[in-house]
C-alpha cells in the first residue's frame, strides 16, 4: 500500500453526497512550499490534492470550510487530464482514510486546540465500506 500524509489549508469547503448509498464528503487541500532557487530568488510552489473521505461520520462536514488547517492520511491516485486551454496536467486524488482537524475555521473563533475526529480502515478488497477504528467525537 501506498500512503500519502499532507497537512494543508483546505481550498474549498467540504461537499457531503450519497454515491450509491455510502456518503462521501469531498474537499481539496493545498499546501504551498516556499524555498530559494539556484539563483537565490524566493520561490513558492503550491500543491492541490482533491480529496474524498468516504464516512459514516458525516457531522464533521460542517467543520470542513475553506482555510481551516487539516491533516489528511490515505491513498493516493494521479489521473491525467486536458485542461480548457488544451493543455495536459495531472491531478493528485487522495482517498482519506485518516482526517484531523488541526486548528478553528478561519471564519469560527477558537482556540487554536487540535481535534481528532477518528480514522477510517479501508480493506485492501473492501470498496470503501470501511470499518470503525476510532472515535474521538460525539459525531
Amino acid at each position: 500500500m501506498i500512503k500519502l500524509q499532507i497537512v494543508g489549508n483546505l481550498g474549498r469547503d467540504g461537499v457531503l453526497k450519497e454515491v450509491n448509498g455510502k456518503n462521501v464528503i469531498n474537499f481539496s487541500v493545498a499546501h504551498t512550499e516556499r524555498f530559494r532557487d539556484a539563483s537565490g530568488n524566493q520561490q513558492e510552489r503550491t500543491t492541490w490534492v482533491d480529496c474524498s473521505y468516504w464516512t459514516d461520520r458525516t457531522g464533521v462536514a460542517p467543520y470542513l470550510k475553506k482555510g481551516t488547517l487539516v491533516y489528511a492520511e490515505g491513498t493516493p491516485t494521479a489521473e491525467a487530464y486536458t485542461g480548457r486551454d488544451g493543455n495536459a496536467g495531472v491531478a493528485l486524488r487522495l482517498r482519506v482514510f485518516s482526517l484531523q482537524l488541526l486548528g478553528p475555521s478561519p471564519r469560527n473563533e477558537g482556540n487554536g486546540t487540535e481535534v481528532a475526529v477518528g480514522t477510517q480502515d479501508y480493506g485492501a478488497q473492501s470498496g470503501g465500506s470501511g470499518t470503525e477504528v476510532s472515535d474521538d467525537l460525539p459525531f
